[in-house]
């Protein structure tokens, strides 16, 4: 058996496959149109950096400015500012999203850290992200998700950490579409695409009158 040839010429990015690529046509295939549309599709290769500082430092202060936001102080809260989204995860975390690509987001914020007491670690590969959107998108998390999603309670802007199916993930409602990003780690992807595209199949059918 001939081996494998890699072109020397690859670099690591070329030779890259994110943790859903296999299930990329079935998750095309899984979309449901119409009034109960709902759709499923990873963004994958996108920067997730893991911020610790404390929330009331100079450090924190280095860091906003950086970052061109304030840091989010409450559970919940998120904060956009150009291409970065911060998500509150904790008292002195957050997880910094950037488009795929951003590679220097870490290096910034270790800069605007100056030695200060806090971390700045790109934990993109420790993730990948989903986006579950369309009228049936909350109908099909509610199905194994603890929260209530209802609008009343969560709306566009809000994430937190919470379960889907038995997966962990930070769940961020992007739009009123309603639109949602899930972020599992790598390793339970698979499941949780899965489980999602099994939980979106019911609303091929029409609604019950």
């Amino acid at each position: 058996m001939a081996e494998p040839t890699i072109d020397a010429g690859a670099g690591p990015v070329a030779l890259r496959t994110s943790p859903l690529a296999h299930l990329e046509a079935r998750m095309r295939a899984a979309a449901v149109t119409g009034a109960r549309g709902v759709r499923l599709a990873e963004w994958p290769f996108i920067t997730m950096v893991n911020l610790r500082v404390a929330p009331d430092s100079e450090a924190a202060d280095r860091i906003e400015k950086t970052l061109g936001a304030p840091l989010p102080r409450q559970c919940g809260q998120t904060a956009v500012s150009g291409p970065h989204t911060l998500l509150w995860l904790g008292p002195d975390e957050w997880l910094v999203v950037s488009p795929a690509g951003g590679t220097s987001v870490a290096a910034e914020l270790r800069e605007a850290l100056a030695g200060d007491p806090g971390s700045a670690v790109d934990v993109s590969a420790n993730r990948t992200t989903l986006e579950l959107s369309g009228a049936a998108a909350r109908q099909v998390l509610e199905k194994g998700c603890p929260l209530d999603l209802h609008p009343r309670a969560f709306g566009p802007g809000r994430a937190v950490s919470t379960t889907v199916g038995p997966v962990a993930v930070l769940l961020w409602q992007v739009d009123e579409a309603p639109t949602y990003r899930l972020f599992p780690r790598s390793s339970f992807a698979d499941y949780l695409a899965r489980w999602l595209i099994d939980a979106m199949s019911e609303y091929r059918a029409p609604a019950l009158p």
